[in-house]
C-alpha cells in the first residue's frame, strides 16, 4: 500500500477518498476507526491510502487536482 495522504482532517481526507473513488481507484482510509476512539487531540491522524500499482496515478490525479502539497513523500 501507498500512502498518499495522512490528516486529522477529516473533511479533507474524504473528499480525496471520493476523488480517487470516483477516478476509479482503490482508496483505503487507515486508521478512521482508531483516530475517532482517541478523541479530538489530533494525536493519531488518518491515512488514505491506495495499492501499490496505483499509487504513481493517484499521486498525479491528487496534484492535478490542486492536493499536491497534501502529499506524503513518495514511498519506494
Amino acid at each position: 500500500m501507498i500512502e498518499l495522504v495522512r490528516a486529522n482532517d477529516v473533511v479533507l481526507i474524504s473528499a480525496l477518498e471520493a476523488l480517487l473513488k470516483s477516478a476509479g481507484f482503490n482508496p483505503y482510509v487507515f486508521d478512521q476507526h482508531t483516530s475517532v476512539m482517541e478523541g479530538s487531540i489530533g494525536m493519531l491522524p488518518r491515512r488514505l491510502v491506495v495499492p501499490d500499482d496505483e499509487g504513481e496515478a493517484a499521486r498525479r490525479l491528487l496534484t492535478e487536482a490542486g492536493y499536491g502539497a497534501e502529499l506524503r513523500p513518495w514511498q519506494t
